[in-house]
């Protein structure tokens, strides 16, 4: 049985602000992540986007990908996306280390292929921690 995680309520507060579609499909995109890798950390940001990070730590440099929530669209992001292996060429971006993957349904990222680079990126991450995550599957509310 999966462990529940609610949604933070200052996250809730901002989200509640978005179009029902935007919601929804944030929801879904959220629980396909933290069923892959529930120990994970998320960090949560309101910025130029409303923003749930996903971390092996507390720490930002740790994180593996990320849900940018703006206006009219979200993404799936990923903190190290042109270090990542992406044989299905499904990353787009120009950034140095930021890639993402537009997601306008459910059949956006409900394939092999996003798993396979979510799961990817999980290893990454993993592998490229300098010392071990003081705690696993909490949510860390940085919005004011």
């Amino acid at each position: 049985m999966k462990k529940e995680r609610p949604i933070h309520p200052d996250f809730q507060f901002h989200l509640d602000l978005k179009q029902q579609e935007l919601i929804d499909l944030f929801n879904d995109l959220r629980l396909f992540i933290l069923d892959l890798y529930s120990d994970s950390n998320e960090i949560l940001y309101h910025t130029h986007a409303l923003t749930s990070v996903f971390s092996i730590s507390e720490k930002l440099s740790d994180a593996f990908c990320m849900i940018p929530i703006y206006t009219n669209h979200l993404n799936l992001g990923f903190n190290k996306g042109t270090l990542l292996k992406d044989p299905h060429k499904i990353l787009t971006g120009t950034g140095n280390l930021i890639r993402h993957v537009d997601i306008k349904s459910q059949a956006d990222f409900r394939k092999d292929s996003v798993r396979d680079l979510i799961l990817e990126a999980i290893n990454f991450a993993i592998s490229d921690m300098d010392k071990a995550p003081k705690s696993k599957g909490m949510t860390l509310s940085k919005i004011k």
